[in-house]
């Protein structure tokens, strides 16, 4: 389904036509390993499911580019073995492709990992009349199309209070387009109707903005001011 002229949403990516790119966010592998190591014993199986959702979608696409626009690992101010594994192991898979890492507010230590594969982290990536950045921080002088990651954003409805659903949001920063991607981790985001929201941008009246569920498939639903 296409979210704007020239973007496609294909499951918890969007890809660029024309460029022929693929953009995925928030992936956060190691966030097993750091919640065992704050005593919570859960199973490690996020980057499995992350990796073949991602290669499912590549295989929808087949990109020339992939931008993974923010927070690829997880830990803040360490790398941990699952990081390093797991991170390595997605860039090698990625090879055949030009690779794009947009820095996120996790990725602080992220370049002794991608220097391994000799590929740099950037603040922002531009191409034509879109600038992709994560979306924790403000970035000046940005493109006519803004796409942020970092907010995970998910809705639920009151027929299912307690179910999250993923979604893409669509709607404007001051006179440009903001497009705000949920993440590629499976567990649930931010409800955008519910809990306070994260990112910058995302500070203000949302009512206008178009919200697209993803589930076995793309559901556009309108904008968020008709959504009880």
């Amino acid at each position: 389904m296409n979210i704007t002229e020239g973007i496609e949403i294909v499951d918890l990516g969007l890809y660029l036509k024309k460029q022929k790119t693929l953009i995925v966010s928030d992936l956060h592998i190691g966030y097993e390993e750091a919640l065992n190591k704050q005593g919570y014993l859960v199973p490690i199986f996020q980057f499995e499911d992350i990796f073949e959702r991602l290669k499912k979608i590549i295989e929808k696409v087949f990109p020339k580019r992939i931008i993974i626009n923010g927070d690829l690992k997880h830990e803040f101010g360490t790398i941990s073995h699952q990081e390093w594994n797991g991170v390595l192991r997605l860039l090698d898979f990625l090879k055949d492709m030009e690779i794009i890492l947009v820095k996120g507010n996790h990725d602080n230590i992220l370049g002794p990992i991608v220097d391994k594969r000799n590929i740099k982290v950037v603040e922002r990536y531009d191409i034509d009349d879109i600038s992709i950045i994560h979306g924790n921080k403000i970035i000046e002088n940005t493109n006519k199309i803004i796409i942020i990651g970092h907010e995970h954003p998910t809705i639920s409805f009151k027929e299912r209070p307690d179910e999250k659903y993923k979604c893409f949001l669509k709607g404007k920063w001051k006179s440009q387009d903001l497009i705000v991607i949920p993440s590629l981790l499976s567990i649930p985001g931010t409800d955008i109707k519910r809990e306070k929201l994260l990112s910058p941008y995302l500070q203000q009246n949302l009512e206008d903005f178009e919200v697209f569920v993803v589930e076995d498939k793309v559901y556009k639903f309108g904008k968020l001011r008709n959504l009880k």
